[in-house]
């Protein structure tokens, strides 16, 4: 940027004066350039501060948000790793509960099979009574019939 500005006309002309005045006139236009080239040199100094603090300023916000998307990620996995946790937890309880209700209705089956079994065992063992009175009547009746043919047939 310095070549452009130190590249443009002095904007002050002089007409050269003979004598003691051309001298003068002369200093008078190299102090112009020098102020001239350093204004334009300080121009761009601030031009360059300027755009190097522009970019510095928006690099930290961008570090920033950087830091702040992270931040929030961060909470995120722990809000995620607390539910995750917390869920565990009911889960663990729900199925602690879902035993304790299954051995609730185990036991209540268990009592109420035991006391179909209970039935099942006087029925079975009244079967097995009138089986066995069944066979000594079945038998008697057959020492019965023996005796009737015996009779019939001493009688013929």
């Amino acid at each position: 940027m310095d070549f452009f500005l130190d590249d443009l006309p002095s904007t002050s002309m002089s007409t050269p004066k003979k004598g003691h005045d051309d001298s003068l006139m002369l200093e008078d236009t190299d102090h112009d350039l020098s102020r001239k080239k350093s204004s334009s040199v300080s121009m761009t100094e601030i031009q360059e501060q300027h755009s190097s603090s522009y970019i510095d300023n928006i690099s930290k916000k961008a570090q920033e948000m950087i830091e702040k998307i992270n931040h929030g990620r961060t909470r995120d996995q722990e809000m995620m790793d607390g539910f995750q946790e917390k869920l565990t937890e009911k889960v663990t309880e729900m199925c602690q509960l879902m035993k304790e209700h299954m051995y609730i209705i185990y036991e209540k089956n268990s009592n109420e099979i035991q006391v179909k079994l209970q039935e099942l065992s006087e029925v079975l063992e009244n079967c097995s009574k009138l089986n066995h009175e069944l066979l000594e009547a079945s038998q008697a009746l057959a020492s019965l019939r023996h005796g009737l043919d015996i009779n019939q047939r001493s009688e013929q």
